[in-house]
């Protein structure tokens, strides 16, 4: 199914993103995680798509588990890096052998190894010439990636909603943010896309602050800022890995129902294949925002294994 078509049997959606586990003990941990997100019923599930292509084949398998054996609607990860025309139709092909029909196309980062990476030899440089490209050949949903603080690499806010809508115009079916920790960014951002003639669904992404330590390094890496209230509220605590938790659980859910209450569209959940955060996140919204489980049609059909998870 295409997530165009559950947006219209869903108000909001609940999404959750994952990453392909490296090591044999962490695939354990993700087997076990993604059993107890399944209880969740999201939405649609993402995989992200590493950088250089180090987890492509991964990244595959992943695709093809959530999409063709635990029957999860998935949106495969791609970008840039590395792309050629012929890489980027034969990947597309597998894409479609496996029955997967949304993907998230974004330029990626440039990877430490290759300093050189960009420009690309093949014009894809960002991530409008990947949407683009994949519209113009293929009957993909597409996503792309939005950013409320703006790129980390744009000279300034107009700069990067001109390349947002050079996005849209290619062929962008809806829009997922990079996560923030302050709503404001978000709304001004809307506003923002609004006046720039974008009307496309945008979708905000969240993610639990559990770990501050991590989280704060993909903050500074991503450009986001965590408010200072927030930071210093953690950094009191920094042998207290418990306080930490219920602090960033109790700020997420905040920040998620106002959101919701605002009409926020959903939210897309960055779970670093973390079941305990994503799960008491969802569990503690108020009832009136658990609509996609009640009053619409359910896009997941869970094959569930007949052993315990």
């Amino acid at each position: 199914m295409k997530i165009t078509d559950i947006f219209k049997k869903q108000r909001r959606t609940f999404s959750f993103e994952f990453f392909p586990p490296k090591k044999y003990l962490t695939a354990v941990k993700f087997g076990i995680n993604v059993g107890q997100l399944m209880k969740l019923q999201p939405s649609y599930v993402t995989v992200t798509y590493g950088a250089g292509g180090g987890t492509q084949g991964n990244t595959f398998d992943l695709v093809d588990l959530f999409q063709n054996k635990l029957g999860f609607t998935c949106m495969a990860h791609y970008t840039c890096v590395n792309a050629t025309r012929e890489k980027i139709a034969y990947d597309m092909r597998v894409l479609q052998d496996m029955g997967v029909e949304n993907v998230m196309l974004i330029r990626g980062d440039q990877p430490k190894d290759q300093p050189n990476a960009f420009p690309n030899n093949d014009g894809f440089n960002y991530g409008g010439d990947l949407v683009k490209f994949v519209a113009d050949q293929y009957d993909f949903c597409i996503g792309a990636g939005a950013y409320p603080e703006k790129h980390k690499e744009a000279p300034s806010f107009e700069s990067d909603l001109d390349n947002l809508k050079r996005k849209v115009d290619s062929g962008a079916d809806f829009l997922v943010t990079q996560m923030f920790f302050d709503n404001r960014y978000y709304w001004d951002f809307m506003d923002r896309v609004r006046k720039k003639g974008i009307d496309l669904r945008v979708i905000p992404g969240v993610i639990p602050i559990t770990n501050y330590n991590q989280i704060k390094k993909f903050a500074d890496l991503s450009g986001a800022h965590i408010p200072e209230a927030l930071q210093k509220k953690m950094e009191a605590h920094p042998d207290d890995p418990d306080v930490i938790y219920r602090i960033g659980l109790e700020y997420a859910v905040e920040q998620s129902q106002d959101l919701l209450s605002n009409d926020a569209p959903g939210l897309h959940i960055y779970t670093l294949n973390k079941s305990r955060a994503a799960i008491d996140l969802y569990e503690s919204l108020a009832e009136e925002f658990k609509d996609v489980k009640k009053d619409f049609e359910k896009s997941f059909q869970p094959h569930f294994p007949k052993y315990p998870i």
